[in-house]
């Protein structure tokens, strides 16, 4: 039994993930023992079934159990080769809900997603597009940002019109270590943060410090990145992923010095990835001196079901993880300002090789972004819009409930994407069909640094409305279900 407690601000299902999460990692439940379902364990603790199933939910999504189809619940088969039990997680309850967990990745970036076009766009019009850039700008909080911007500049604060930091302004780098102890469980200080205009920025800054590598991506990834990466100099190598994300044994095999990855909330599969994989990454970062792993925490605020997936930084304990955010999407693409997480080694050779370069940010935009978190305004900001998008991404699911006898839809429980997997047709074929329809989808094999063929497409929802949503939806189902 459980030992639930009424009348504490841990709500119930999260008591129980905490402790099945501890008596699987300290073996009290085996690897592989079977647990009671939901509806029996909900039975013996005098609750909702709705309450056990989330807990479920999230420690299968951690990795710490398996969902086996027609069979239940299992413990996962995970070997911690360090003592992630003593990592410290994302805040629970009201704090770490209200707070947000994570920054998303840079929207002008995304723009580059439109190689995922055929070489020659289709001459219908198109009246729905499913893309999987962009934010819905509708509820940005444009009275309170021109305010702070006209408090700022009223203030006669001459120092803002000089060269300032070049790790960016010290309030706004507080800022952000605040957010993100209290978000994603990262213990950092202002000294290891740089502040820049876009990640290209800053893994050029990464690529002063470390010199070029051998970096391993998960296949498929997001191609901007690795474009950057070869761009630099680097040497790129796709691995191949499982439903736990990228295969240790593969990276160890591929010979790379550092690791992309995105563990919270792939891009674009939407894997997250176990904990047991996250001991095994870091793992193999510690087998040698010159090992990092670049953590792109893109959009993991952005969940639906659960608690948020704890950042791998937060788990490192040996100064192996570079984290990188941003704020384009959690606020606005034009706000450019994206920031590095350094560990203490490498922030201290970011001062002796690149302590010249001059602030790529606005000290003015910075100021009036360090007051947006500073003020709440920003928390705020992150609640209205995650309702917003959960809304969509229900409208979304509902209305492609009945494509699932021809199609398997996965991706469905974060981010601002799903992806369908059709059971007859290419991706090519899907995208010509919805093309005659007027909606266009985006396909999966542009993702992927090693030509493959899909048969999946991808429907982002963020900047379309509800009534669109349901629009395109129905044209698919034309187009695809003749």
């Amino acid at each position: 039994m459980i030992p639930l407690q009424g009348g504490k601000t841990v709500p119930y299902y999260e008591q129980i993930y905490l402790y099945i999460r501890e008596e699987i990692r300290t073996g009290k439940i085996r690897r592989g023992e079977k647990m009671p379902s939901t509806r029996q364990l909900a039975a013996k603790l005098g609750i909702s079934r709705s309450t056990t199933q989330l807990a479920y939910d999230q420690l299968t999504a951690e990795g710490y159990l398996e969902a086996r189809p027609c069979r239940g619940y299992y413990a996962a088969d995970i070997d911690l080769p360090f003592s992630m039990e003593k990592a410290q997680e994302a805040p629970s309850g009201a704090e770490g809900r209200s707070a947000g967990e994570a920054f998303l990745r840079e929207e002008s970036e995304k723009d580059n997603i439109r190689n995922n076009h055929p070489e020659k766009a289709e001459k219908e019009k198109i009246l729905i597009d499913f893309s999987p850039r962009g934010i819905d700008l509708s509820r940005f909080p444009f009275n309170t940002w021109r305010k702070l911007s006209r408090e700022i500049l009223q203030d006669e604060n001459k120092s803002l019109f000089v060269s300032g930091s070049p790790r960016g302004e010290e309030n706004l780098r507080q800022a952000i270590c605040d957010y993100l102890q209290a978000s994603r469980g990262i213990p950092c200080r202002p000294e290891q943060l740089v502040v820049g205009a876009g990640s290209e920025y800053l893994l050029m800054l990464l690529w002063q410090i470390l010199g070029n590598r051998q970096v391993a991506m998960e296949d498929p990834t997001y191609r901007q990145a690795s474009r950057v990466m070869q761009g630099l100099g680097h040497t790129v190598i796709p691995v191949a992923m499982d439903r736990y994300g990228m295969r240790a044994d593969l990276l160890e095999e591929s010979g790379a010095e550092m690791a992309y990855i995105m563990p919270s909330h792939q891009f674009p599969t939407g894997a997250v990835m176990s904990v047991a994989r996250r001991a095994e990454i870091l793992a193999w970062a510690d087998k040698k001196e010159d090992r990092y792993i670049i953590e792109d925490d893109y959009d993991s605020e952005f969940r639906y079901r659960g608690r948020p997936i704890p950042a791998l930084c937060g788990s490192d304990r040996l100064g192996r993880v570079i984290y990188l955010g941003t704020f384009s999407k959690a606020v606005a693409p034009a706000i450019r300002v994206s920031y590095m997480v350094l560990p203490e080694r490498l922030s201290k050779r970011y001062d002796e090789v690149c302590g010249f370069y001059a602030s790529t940010v606005s000290r003015v935009d910075q100021a009036v972004l360090a007051r947006f978190m500073e003020e709440g305004y920003f928390e705020r900001h992150l609640n209205r819009m995650r309702g917003i998008y959960r809304a969509k991404h229900d409208c979304l699911l509902a209305s492609l409930e009945s494509l699932r006898g021809d199609f398997h839809i996965s991706g469905e429980m974060a981010g601002l994407h799903v992806l369908l997997k059709s059971k007859q047709n290419s991706e090519e074929t899907l995208r010509h069909l919805a093309a005659e329809k007027g909606v266009r989808v985006y396909g999966l094999s542009s993702y992927f640094l090693k030509p493959e063929q899909s048969q999946t497409v991808i429907l982002g929802y963020a900047n379309l409305t509800e009534e669109e949503i349901c629009r395109g939806v129905e044209l698919l189902k034309e187009a695809w279900c003749r």
